[in-house]
Order: C-alpha cells, then structure tokens, then sequence
C-alpha cells in the first residue's frame, strides 16, 4: 500500500504565490509517476501537472508558465510552486501516484484564491 500526504495549502491573494508538498510513504515503485490535480467547486477534478520517475515533466496549459511540478532528491516527494495565482485556481489539490497499474490518491489540500 502507498500513502499521499498533501501540505501547503492555504489563502492568497491573486498574482500570490504558494508551494504544495506531497510526501509519499510505503511500497513505492522505482517506477512511477506522480502528478498533481484539482477539483474546484461544482466542477470535475482535472489534471494539473505529472512528472516521471525519470523526471520528465509536464503542464496542464492553464498553469503552463505559472506553476511548476517538481521532485525531491528522495523520489518520494513531489512539489507544486504555484506563481501568478488566480481567481479560477481555486480548489481542492490533490497528489497522485501512478504504479503498476494502480493509482493512488492523496485527501487533497484546499487552495483558496480570493481578494
């Protein structure tokens, strides 16, 4: 079993910055792929960023240049640098972790952008 753990949620104003952090702990694969998603209220959940064990990374275009997926030197911990915050960014961050087949999620940390 794997388990995500989301931190580094919180408030700010638009054109704010924020940084998320997800610690993944227990039978983690060399191989994987972790990846960062949000759900903002009455809407679907939707893919934000992913980044492979290898360290590839990509964006979704509507943060593309403003957020910035990346890994810690432990390959257990990915992170979110969010710049240029917006209104419509709103919502619920949830981790996610791709391996052999199987994915795991995080409970998701809420990010409120408001003035």
């Amino acid at each position: 079993q794997v388990q995500l753990v989301e931190s580094g949620g919180g408030s700010v104003q638009p054109g704010g910055s924020l940084s998320l952090s997800c610690e993944a702990s227990g039978d983690i694969s060399r191989l994987n792929t972790m990846g960062w998603y949000r759900q903002a209220p009455g809407k679907q959940r939707e893919w934000v960023a992913g980044i492979t064990s290898g360290g590839y990374t990509n964006h979704a275009d509507s943060v593309k240049g403003r957020f910035t997926i990346s890994r810690g030197n432990a390959k257990n911990t990915v992170y979110l640098q969010m710049n240029s915050l917006k209104v419509e960014d709103t919502g619920v961050y949830y981790c996610k972790l791709d391996q052999s087949l199987t994915a795991y999620w995080g409970k998701g940390t809420l990010v409120t952008v408001s003035s």
